[in-house]
């Protein structure tokens, strides 16, 4: 019997073929919008709720980070995945700033623990910072903010240079200070500057890359 020859063995692919760099697009975006309250911020919904969409026509571009749907005020929306990453990825620590307002009267300990940091479920925040505003001259909410007539409301100013889910609200509640309106203002160099809730404007992306 003829012995059967050995078959050829067959290439195999690299284990990790090197992905080739995405190219920013020839003309890289960014927006800056208020976006309002209520408003999802992605660009579809299958229950029918209020999304990017409904403001921004502009195609091609998607967020870089997040705003809660009960939150307010600036989001940065880019065509552009390496502007996206360097804005919105944590270990670039671009400092983001919120005015919220908050139920009780803030005293020296509490706004001290938040500067300090707040142990929470998914473990110690950064140091913030954090100080008493006086009320702002902010747009009306729709809808309004529920208040209880008996306990009194105060505004703060936070600035993070995290982004944990849902993080300011966490922060304030395990203080004592559970907030009832929070509107981001500023992001980096970017700030809301006079937009109305559903205007955006152009910006430069030139400025997220000479931020340190």
């Amino acid at each position: 019997m003829t012995p059967t020859e050995p078959r050829p063995t067959p290439r195999r692919p690299p284990a990790n073929p090197r992905r080739a760099a995405s190219a920013s697009p020839p003309q890289p975006r960014l927006l800056v919008l208020n976006k309002p309250y209520g408003v999802l911020t992605q660009f579809s919904d299958d229950q029918g709720r209020a999304t990017l969409k409904d403001f921004v026509d502009v195609p091609g571009v998607y967020p870089a980070g997040r705003l809660d749907r009960d939150s307010e005020g600036l989001l940065l929306l880019t065509n552009d995945g390496r502007l996206q990453a360097r804005i919105a990825d944590p270990r670039y620590k671009m400092e983001k700033t919120y005015w919220v307002q908050v139920e009780g009267e803030p005293v020296e300990d509490q706004l001290q623990r938040l500067r300090a940091g707040i142990d929470l479920k998914d473990g110690l925040t950064l140091p913030a910072q954090a100080r008493r505003l006086d009320e702002p001259g902010l747009w009306p909410r729709e809808p309004p903010v529920r208040f209880r007539k008996s306990i009194p409301t105060a505004w703060l100013e936070i600035t993070l240079r995290e982004g944990r889910n849902r993080q300011v609200r966490r922060m304030t509640a395990a203080v004592g200070l559970p907030t009832l309106r929070l509107v981001r203002m500023r992001i980096g160099p970017w700030r809301l500057d006079g937009l109305t809730p559903g205007a955006w404007r152009e910006a430069s992306p030139d400025e997220a890359f000479s931020t340190r």
